[in-house]
């Protein structure tokens, strides 16, 4: 049975940060492929400054398409629906039952993981690989693991993750006050922002 990582996300843009994360989970738990997964309709951010889903889908298949095991899937724009974990990962078992998938997230996302849209359907149909990070102790992740895979079941192995700054919010910054973002985000994806003149006042992305 095959190891699939899910990375899924606004990737608005994908940045360093996400790469990272995921080879730090390809590389951790031993897994055959991660698959990237822009979200088309992200139900948290739907009053935010998130561009069309066609810039972010290439954008994140300009950043894996160097690297063999990494693969962009568009799987969320076929749906017209929001972009809820626990549907994409049913829909993703019903069409591929021979792989187990293993849902990537950083260590916020723990904490919050009982507020998603039926947060016990997405910890029955993935395991959960989580990035440690310093600013929750490993005491606090721990008590958390605990608590969900007392109450839910939950298949959760914590990852060291290397401390980066970076962020999509902090990119999308300093285009619009003219810096730099050369070694934030790959090269490929850095032209493209700039030939379409994304998250600039001027952008036409939404």
């Amino acid at each position: 049975m095959k190891k699939i990582g899910i990375m899924g996300g606004t990737f608005n843009p994908i940045h360093y940060g996400h790469l990272m994360l995921a080879e730090n989970a390809y590389d951790f738990c031993r897994l055959d492929q991660i698959w990237f997964i822009p979200s088309a309709d992200p139900p948290h951010k739907m009053n935010m400054d998130v561009l069309d889903y066609e810039y972010r889908s290439r954008m994140t298949e300009l950043a894996v398409r160097d690297i063999p095991y990494f693969l962009k899937y568009d799987f969320e724009n076929k749906r017209n629906e929001p972009s809820y974990t626990s549907e994409t990962l049913r829909l993703l078992k019903a069409d591929y039952p021979e792989m187990e998938f293993y849902f990537i997230m950083g260590a916020d996302s723990l904490f919050q993981l009982e507020t998603w849209h039926e947060p016990e359907k997405v910890m029955a149909q993935a395991g959960l690989i989580v990035a440690v990070r310093d600013h929750h102790s490993l005491e606090e992740m721990q008590k958390q693991i605990d608590h969900l895979t007392d109450k839910y079941g939950a298949r959760i192995q914590l990852m060291d993750m290397p401390g980066t700054d970076v962020s999509s919010a902090l990119i999308r910054k300093k285009i619009k006050n003219h810096r730099t973002i050369r070694f934030l985000v790959p090269e490929s994806v850095r032209e493209y922002i700039q030939s379409y003149d994304l998250y600039t006042e001027r952008s036409d992305g939404k």
